[in-house]
């Protein structure tokens, strides 16, 4: 951004009305559109963001046009969206590439490998690759589109509360954006009232009562297929519910980048630097729902604090305290604090409306099913009926280790018993087996006990690693939601490889049939390519590494569900 770039900005809707006397002498306006926005000039079809993208920034249209493809399924063949399709090898191909395997490691077709071949991709001057549809006419007569012109205001909700892109962009034309990381919208929106009205509309009107619905408290709520303007009780009820609901983020948005600094402290220490969302002691003004994230359930044990749960997204704080203080008239603090593991986004729906529209006036007939309805605490001095850890027959150091490492972020974390493994390596093998001479993953990694958390892919529920691939080529699988590379696609920037916090995407130099490093055109400098861990996506049966391993000490286990999935890996 040149000093010309901010001056024309500032000039124009919304900043040319924003008072820069609001804003802090540390950062004022100009600053933060110097250091947080830069400008994006695109052509025709030239794609902004892809349905699915994890993403951290939001765009202000400038100049011309831009499509958001709003189809109710998607429409655009992976593919075009720089994308693999998700294959199954039959039975036979799965046996075939024992023998046909190359006999060197990552072999790749050379006229494939090379940068600029790809379909749908040009490079521009500064390096950069952007992706492009080939043919707009036929995209637009497929999708079903809506357009925005200059002036308006995309992705700021996902950028915000890092969440999946609901739609596809692409530019109508020539055009030009203005993308706005999420800092610097962050402290635009402390300093204009007018523009968080807006962004907390636009939020209210699209998102929230989805994630509302989401939680099982509410989906007695659920109308289906209800016109915008219904009028019924539930419908009522749950707009209700969605004008008095508070949105709050709180820790670090880019936690990875602080991750590897903070680990391996001490509980204590690594509390200590976790936001404290509620507090032990304090009187519950609401029920909180985790809307993304994780955040960590602890109680005080002397001058320590001890972990108790965590929580992920679609869980519910505070629940047992007010249906507590609902049912007996009492004042009964919170039992347990809710401290943000990383960066949170939660849902406060505050005490009166959960009384209204979940308990009801009766409190022996709840207007929920009981079963949804967390137990009773019977005086404010009770704690719940059964330690959750203690319950669920998990280590307390074990789960520590899990939360302090965050690796309660996986979805198919690689686990292994150090006391089964005898080191063969047949897990490696297997591996190496499947995947181009060159295993996925390295079998060593932190430990606790008798447990070590292998460095594999994780499969992440909050993947960082997809947040600015210029190509789109790391991404979700569209069936099973793993975090798979096209390989096709991934030009080698390394991105997703720096974002991961733990070490488990490596690049690697692609070769020709002959072993032979295959070399870019323009620098003369061996093509890299991202790897990692997918799961064994092609082939039947799952994960080799854990069909090879002789005396089950290899699981792949959810890290991302509550004590019950630790339960089920407890048993190693």
């Amino acid at each position: 951004m040149t000093a010309e770039d901010v001056d024309r900005l500032l000039a124009t809707p919304p900043f040319d009305r924003m008072d820069p006397d609001q804003f802090s002498l540390s950062a004022p306006l100009r600053e933060i559109l110097r250091n947080d926005a830069r400008i994006l000039k695109l052509r025709r079809g030239d794609i902004v963001v892809r349905e699915g993208d994890y993403g951290n920034s939001a765009f202000l249209i400038l100049t011309g046009a831009v499509h958001l493809d709003i189809s109710p399924e998607p429409a655009l063949p992976a593919p075009v969206l720089g994308r693999s399709e998700p294959e199954r090898k039959t039975f036979f191909e799965s046996v075939a590439q024992l023998w046909n395997r190359p006999p060197y490691p990552e072999v790749r077709d050379d006229v494939q490998s090379a940068r600029p071949a790809m379909t749908g991709s040009r490079q521009e001057a500064d390096g950069s690759v952007q992706m492009f549809l080939q043919d707009v006419p036929a995209v637009l007569e497929r999708c079903q589109t809506v357009t925005l012109e200059a002036g308006e205001l995309f992705g700021e909700v996902a950028a915000l509360g890092r969440i999946p892109r609901p739609a596809t962009a692409f530019a109508d034309g020539e055009a030009e954006l203005l993308e706005i990381r999420w800092q610097g919208l962050r402290d635009i929106m402390r300093r204009d009232l007018e523009l968080q009205r807006h962004i907390d509309e636009i939020y209210r009107e699209r998102n929230l009562q989805y994630h509302i619905l989401a939680s099982p408290i509410f989906q007695h709520l659920t109308h289906r297929n209800a016109p915008p303007d219904c009028a019924c009780g539930k419908c009522t009820a749950l707009r209700d519910i969605v004008d008095k609901t508070k949105f709050e983020t709180w820790g670090d948005f880019d936690w990875h980048t602080t991750y590897k600094r903070l680990v391996g402290q001490t509980g204590g220490a690594e509390i200590e630097h976790e936001p404290v969302i509620a507090e032990e002691g304090h009187y519950p003004n609401g029920v909180y729902l985790v809307r993304s994230g994780f955040a960590r359930v602890s109680k005080r044990f002397g001058d320590d604090h001890r972990t108790l749960a965590y929580l992920g997204r679609g869980q519910t704080y505070g629940l047992p305290e007010t249906v507590h203080n609902w049912r007996n008239g009492g004042q009964v603090p919170l039992q347990h604090s809710l401290r943000a593991v990383g960066y949170t986004a939660v849902l406060l729906v505050p005490t009166a409306v959960v009384e209204r529209y979940v308990l009801g006036p009766d409190p022996a007939a709840p207007l929920v099913e009981a079963s949804l309805l967390s137990p009773r605490i019977e005086s404010p001095e009770a704690e719940p009926a059964a330690d959750p850890v203690e319950a669920a027959g998990i280590d307390q150091n074990i789960l520590e280790f899990f939360v302090a490492n965050r690796f309660i972020n996986g979805t198919a974390a690689m686990v292994i018993n150090l006391d089964r493994c005898t080191q063969c390596d047949d897990c490696v093998r297997a591996c190496a087996s499947t995947h181009d001479n060159n295993p996925r993953f390295i079998r060593h990694g932190p430990k606790v006990g008798n447990v070590m958390v292998a460095n594999a892919c994780m499969h992440c529920a909050d993947p960082v690693c997809m947040i600015g691939c210029p190509t789109g080529a790391i991404h979700r699988n569209a069936l099973g939601g793993e975090v798979v590379i096209n390989d096709a696609t991934c030009i080698g920037c390394g991105t997703c490889a720096n974002s991961c916090p733990y070490d488990n995407i490596r690049m690697v130099e692609a070769r020709n049939s002959r072993g032979e490093p295959i070399l870019d055109l323009q620098s003369g400098m061996p093509i890299l390519k991202a790897t990692n861990c997918d799961l064994c996506e092609s082939q039947l049966g799952g994960p080799a590494c854990a069909r090879a391993c002789p005396h089950d000490a290899l699981s792949r286990v959810d890290l991302n569900q509550d004590l019950g999935s630790l339960a089920e890996w407890a048993r190693l």
